[in-house]
């Protein structure tokens, strides 16, 4: 038996969670009971995150940072700190509303119009200079606490004419910056059609206008000094023992409307700094400031609109790896800890400026981990084509969430070495209070199965119950019934983590990343293809173009193979893309030659964003697919590792080697599946039931080196098969298998009933006979907390016995006798209490907490984040379907 299973099954488990653990400057008692509550999950690490902290890095911060590592230290657990004073990361403390003004925020913002020459062009440039930019949103502030710093008068950058041709011909640009005195443009413009457009530099635009500028390196080094050094100064022999390291959140470029995802080419402010100005004098020339109309204006020749928009993110993005990602890392590193978090991935905002970095890989390049984060609305069950709003404004992209966000993390620990193969999800916060474990359950598998093996659960907040701040809150001061359960998931969760990391996920196809290709041009999103591999069960790696131009650091090779790190890949899919790189001409002709297919979707390339090779060659070495025949082709070529009889495009899958093969699925469709796996290998093989940490029969059949599994996978289970010998260990039937083959028990007449709220468990009241299912949300429609139910029943002894719930809601404990039978949290409730039960007379009792979404809703304190993440319809109440009892026939 491999070593992992070995040591799971004795109860060896690693931490691989860390929550966030909220601080707004509690008494010590309360932070200590947080950490005993915390450990008591099963959990070995936190992330501490001021929330805000009223003193983050002053004495009240210090001394609480005191209490959390010494009561880590005594439980052993590990400390990783958020590394600002708050939400989100770039605020360095404040450290910036009395820096420099060459330090902080800068964009370049542009009007645009058209004219016709042949007289005398008056334009008013200081109208134009005196113009607000304040195109925000709902999470506006002027500075880290609200407060708007005012800097000097706009700048003008440049000023443009360009004359309009027809067709795609390369168009005339005139330098109209000499002609602007006082504060007027005055030209004489020649015959023809013109844009002339106006670009200027502000330090007046954006929504964080006093964070750093994540592409200056001096700005960049006043958050180390802000925040990372006074915290090694205050704690250098924890660094690398307890503190494991530090967690950015959500950094920022800062420009046009945050959190809308908008695109170039749009009415934005972009981002500026200093830097840049060099980088694209390199790449245009020294009349680089007469392209700057190419940045928004989409009606200019496409192929210079192309190469312009690509050298600026180009410069933008690298400015940003290095003067941001790469320096905190560096730092962290030196200081012995880890540099870990995520950016704004909503929407596709990963590849684009405003709330995100501009590129995922390059924005994650200095981080130890990937890092992904799913927050309320946007990963639900069976929302891969809707709703399309979330919390009924902000746009909702199903597609992007269901296909794409769990992907992105573990492609980029799969060909970053730096990474070590370890993704980090930051989960289940801003859901509202009706999530709950079922929820968290299919959730994490989701993510799981997708290659995901850290999590940071949102979030534990120690603030007096309710604390309005993005619920829901585990724990919330021993108001919240969830809590008890939620040991259990994060038990499930540490084994499944620890089965999947390690070693590589096993991804037959490259898909190449969209972010170059959306800023130059018209461009298919990459989920659009991502959902038909995924829902043919065809797994795929993102790979950026910088694999090729990187080799070296990406350790790329097209010798023998296509291989980049450690994955190897026996297709590349290119979603369309009007321009590509100039890069992935020698590679089609590599992969050409080793009959690797490259796959164009839905047509091939106009042209290229960063040079001007012969596109034919291209076109002749790939093949290009309609959209809905990908799957069809890539079958033809024998790509796909797993084929499953009958097909289900809601059936997810991880191939994961390290000791040897571990092929997890999911189901998250709505019905049962039943049916047929085939697997490329054979040889011994059993199904790990991680929930219960328990192995199990599996029954399969083989021929032409290949395994045929006979599978039944409900809605919400997973099921994990380990191709291993299991070392003479007994393997159990599945517990669904006595529903089959065993004999009913009858629970005959009514069950006693009894409630109480979370703060008064176990005082259970209000005793009552009912009947099943139970009509409590009826009953008590504002009701939230603990459901005890009670029946006694005649039972044979001395034979297994299954007691199986239909429905509940949510989390469920039985007990037989007095005795625990463990905890479930998703139907089909299913619990082995064999070894409990008696000959003659036993005493059932189910307990079944509740979320606290219906004491909220009816509560008259409800703040407006929590009426907006309100279902429309609350989950029902406790048992909400059958209760009954199988025991095996002798």
């Amino acid at each position: 038996m491999i070593p992992t299973v070995l040591e799971l099954l004795e109860g060896k488990n690693e931490n691989y969670i860390m929550p966030f653990f909220w601080q707004h400057g509690e008494d010590e008692a309360v932070l200590r009971k947080y950490m005993e509550v915390i450990h008591s999950c099963g959990i070995g690490a936190v992330c501490v995150e001021s929330r805000p902290h009223p003193d983050f890095c002053g004495d009240k911060w210090w001394r609480d940072m005191d209490v959390i590592l010494e009561e880590a230290k005594k439980r052993g657990m590990k400390v990783w700190i958020l590394d600002d004073s708050h939400f989100p990361t770039g605020y360095a403390n404040g450290a910036l509303e009395n820096a420099p003004e060459e330090l902080c925020r800068q964009g370049i913002c542009y009007e645009g119009r058209n004219v016709r020459g042949g007289r005398k062009i008056s334009v008013n440039v200081g109208k134009f200079l005196k113009k607000k930019n304040n195109k925000f949103s709902l999470f506006d502030l002027g500075g880290g606490a609200g407060k708007k710093r005012v800097f000097s008068p706009d700048k003008v950058l440049s000023a443009t004419a360009v004359r309009m041709g027809k067709g795609d011909r390369e168009q005339e640009r005139v330098d109209l910056t000499p002609m602007i005195q006082n504060g007027r443009l005055v030209w004489d413009a020649p015959e023809g059609n013109w844009k002339i457009g106006l670009c200027k530099l502000s330090r007046n635009c954006g929504a964080h206008r006093t964070y750093i500028n994540m592409m200056n390196p001096d700005s960049c080094r006043i958050l180390l000094d802000t925040v990372y050094e006074p915290h090694f100064e205050h704690y250098k022999a924890e660094f690398g023992n307890t503190i494991a390291g530090f967690f950015s959140d959500e950094p920022e470029l800062g420009n046009g409307k945050l959190y809308s995802g908008e695109k170039l080419g749009t009415d934005q402010d972009l981002p500026w700094s200093s830097t840049l100005a060099p980088e694209l004098e390199k790449a245009l020339g020294r009349e680089w400031k007469n392209y700057m109309p190419y940045l928004w204006d989409s009606d200019l020749e496409p192929a210079r609109t192309a190469q312009v928009r690509y050298i600026y993110m180009d410069a933008v993005t690298r400015g940003v790896k290095g003067a941001f990602s790469e320096q905190i890392g560096d730092w962290c590193r030196s200081h012995g800890v880890e540099y870990i978090g995520h950016v704004v991935e909503d929407n596709n905002s990963h590849a684009r400026t405003g709330a995100s970095l501009g590129h995922y890989f390059r924005g994650l390049a200095g981080q130890d981990m990937a890092g992904i984060d799913d927050i309320g609305g946007q990963v639900m069950p069976q929302g891969e084509d809707g709703p399309d709003k979330f919390m009924r404004f902000q746009t909702r992209d199903g597609e992007f969430y269901h296909y794409i966000l769990g992907k992105l993390g573990p492609s980029l620990a799969a060909i970053d070495e730096k990474k070590h193969g370890r993704t980090m999800c930051e989960i289940f916060g801003n859901y509202g209070w009706a999530e709950g474990l079922r929820l968290e359950r299919y959730l994490a598998d989701h993510f799981m199965a997708s290659g995901v093996n850290r999590f940071v659960p949102h979030a534990f907040s120690a603030k007096e119950f309710p604390d309005p701040d993005c619920p829901p809150h585990f724990y919330a001061n021993g108001h919240d019934p969830q809590y008890k359960h939620f040991k259990s998931l994060m038990g499930y969760m540490n084994r499944v983590c620890a089965l999947i990391d390690g070693g590589r996920h096993i991804a037959p196809v490259a898909l190449l990343y969209h972010g170059e290709a959306e800023w130059t041009g018209e461009a298919m999103l990459m989920q659009k293809p991502a959902r038909e591999l995924l829902d043919a069960q065809i797994d795929f790696d993102i790979l950026p173009t910088d694999v090729f131009w990187e080799k070296e650091y990406y350790h790329t090779s097209l010798d023998t193979e296509f291989r980049v790190n450690t994955q190897t890949y026996h297709a590349l899919v290119v979603p369309y893309a009007q321009f590509i790189s100039t890069a992935m001409v020698p590679v089609i002709g590599k992969l050409q030659q080793l009959g690797v297919p490259v796959i164009f979707v839905d047509g091939t390339p106009d042209g290229f964003y960063d040079g001007t090779e012969n596109m034919d060659s291209v076109k002749k070495a790939c093949l290009t697919v309609p959209l809905d025949q990908l799957t069809d082709i890539l079958r033809q070529k024998g790509i796909p590792e797993i084929t499953l009889a009958p097909k289900n495009n809601r059936i997810r899958y991880l191939h994961y080697r390290k000791e040897t093969d571990i092929y997890y699925f999911i189901n998250e469709g709505t019905e049962n599946y039943q049916g047929t796996i085939e697997i490329p290998q054979k040889g011994a093989v059993y199904a790990y039931h991680a929930w219960d940490n328990a192995l199990e029969e599996v029954e399969k059949t083989e021929s032409d080196g290949k395994s045929c599994i006979k599978v039944e996978l409900e809605p919400y289970q997973s099921l994990i098969l380990v191709f291993d010998d299991a070392g003479g260990r007994a393997l159990r039937k599945p517990l669904s298998y006595l529903e089959k083959f065993g004999k009913e028990a009858v629970f005959a007449g009514t069950w006693k009933r009894s409630i109480c709220e979370s703060i008064a468990y176990p005082s259970f009241r209000q005793e009552k006979e009912i009947s099943l299912p139970d009509k409590l949300a009826e009953e008590m429609p504002k009701f939230s907390g603990w459901v005890r139910y009670e029946k006694k029943i005649e039972l044979k002894g001395a034979r297994r016995t299954i007691l199986t719930i239909s429905d509940a809601y949510e989390g469920v404990e039985v007990f037989v006798n007095g005795m625990s039978a463990g905890v479930q949290v998703v139907p089909t409730y299913r619990f082995d209490i064999s070894g409990l039960v008696r000959e003659g007379e036993n005493t059932i009792v189910i307990e079944v907490s509740t979320t606290l979404e219906r004491e909220r809703a009816a509560a008259k304190n409800r703040t407006m984040p929590e009426k907006l993440m309100q279902n429309k319809v609350p989950a029902p109440t406790g048992i909400t379907g059958t209760v009954l009892v199988y025991q095996e026939i002798e």
